[in-house]
């Protein structure tokens, strides 16, 4: 019998779903049976609970699971039928009138949506490029040497200067009153660092160890500590120890430390140039397909399933209680997370991903087994034990398939940055890092 498929809105349709009576009466009997060989009941030894008492107790979910199951054989098959790709999960609803000895139900639902790509030849992408410089390389020489810097107690004439550690005990007040926060005793920073606020790091250069000062602080508009930002303060600052910091020098036993092989200078920037280029390859990627997928959107018609929006949003709620629950908030699980706030993402989500299967299914841009595999050595590479790392990747679908994912992210990239009008654009090293931490 052919199914008929009413058209709602867009992409909502309904059918109705027929399922004979008898059919759900004799597979609920046929279960209550099955049950009733171990269920268990005060008085009765267990397999000899009537059949009455047994229906009278479980009848109900029984019945319900059945109704439930017939129903999704019924719509399966009558999606099957029609040739329909359901998006989500049907919204089923019991009818008033049903020919005789049948219950009928209406199963409303979604369908995928018809995308259609525009011309993207016509499409605009910025692509960018960056290299490593001799001066990348000697600021990641700065920052490896500051991680393994030293401090000595200066004399007690010497006054704080930038790069010193100091120790201080400080008081502030805001009209006269002490605020939150606004109190601390052997509290250290690094002068010139940008640990404190500009006028406190200033403040405390040029005092000596033993000195006190009262000078005036005004918090910026935007301080995160809500409760003071945009007031003025005074505070007190007492110096109690400068410490002068002690760089290592760039050397031959400086390259050992690091664990480079060959312990020399050159060796050892060799390999901050192979590490800084692998992150600038990744980001670069990261930006232009960033690039890529927003022209896609651009040039792109569809629908979007409300039913996957929904989901992806909830998904996304899951994902920000998991994040809490890593940093220790307590009850995360159960935290109130509006799912509104993530539709927007959700349906951007949604939507790229609607566009990306289908350019990938019409270009042919499925992930190649040897792409896999060259993704995951190129991945394997930043670790000390690559063919571990390899093998890890190797063992678990799920992490394939996030591989495989990637894969064909950079397939779609590089497909569209071949057909469109693509401005070439080349990003200063520090510019580059500065926005992918942003």
């Amino acid at each position: 019998m052919a199914v008929t498929v009413e058209t709602l809105e867009k992409l909502e349709r309904r059918i109705t779903l027929n399922v004979a009576a008898a059919d759900i009466n004799s597979e609920v009997e046929s279960r209550l049976k099955k049950l009733a060989r171990t269920v268990k009941a005060d008085g009765f030894r267990p397999g000899k609970v009537p059949m009455n008492v047994v229906a009278q107790r479980y009848g109900y979910s029984v019945q319900y699971e059945v109704v439930n199951d017939k129903l999704g054989q019924a719509f399966n098959a009558a999606a099957n039928e029609a040739q329909l790709r359901v998006a989500g999960m049907p919204r089923i609803e019991q009818k008033d009138q049903a020919p005789e000895g049948q219950m009928a139900f209406d199963a409303t639902f979604e369908v995928y949506p018809e995308v259609k790509i525009g011309d993207l030849a016509s499409a605009e992408v910025e692509r960018v490029t960056s290299d490593v410089t001799d001066e990348a390389i000697d600021k990641t020489v700065e920052i490896l040497r500051k991680q393994r810097r030293s401090f000595a107690q200066r004399a007690a004439a010497d006054v704080a200067q930038v790069g010193d550690r100091v120790t201080i005990d400080f008081e502030g007040k805001i009209d006269g009153e002490p605020f939150a926060g606004g109190k601390a005793e052997a509290f250290q920073f690094l002068i010139g660092e940008g640990q404190m606020l500009e006028q406190f790091d200033a403040a405390v250069r040029g005092m000596k160890s033993g000195e006190s000062k009262t000078f005036p602080l005004q918090f910026p508009e935007d301080y995160h500590g809500k409760d003071v930002a945009g007031k003025e303060a005074d505070f007190l600052v007492t110096v109690k120890k400068i410490e002068a910091q002690h760089l290592p020098e760039v050397n031959e036993a400086f390259a050992k430390s690091l664990g480079i092989k060959d312990a020399s200078v050159e060796a050892l920037r060799a390999d901050i140039k192979k590490n800084l280029e692998r992150e600038v390859k990744f980001r670069v990627l990261a930006r232009n397909k960033g690039a890529v997928m927003d022209a896609l959107v651009a040039v792109s018609e569809l629908d979007v399933p409300n039913a996957l929006v929904l989901s992806e949003a909830e998904r996304m709620v899951g994902q920000a209680r998991e994040d809490l629950k890593k940093r220790g908030v307590k009850d995360a699980d159960k935290a109130e997370i509006p799912t509104d706030i993530f539709k927007p993402q959700a349906e951007r989500r949604v939507r790229l991903g609607l566009v990306v299967a289908e350019l990938v299914r019409a270009n042919n841009l499925q992930a190649k087994p040897a792409q896999l595999q060259a993704h995951i050595e190129e991945l394997s590479q930043s670790y000390e034990k690559p063919a571990e790392v390899m093998r890890w990747y190797l063992s678990d679908r799920d992490r394939m398939a996030e591989v495989e994912a990637v894969v064909v992210e950079n397939n779609v990239t590089d497909f569209v940055l071949a057909t469109a009008k693509v401005v070439d654009k080349s990003l200063p090293f520090d510019e580059l890092m500065a926005t992918a931490n942003a």
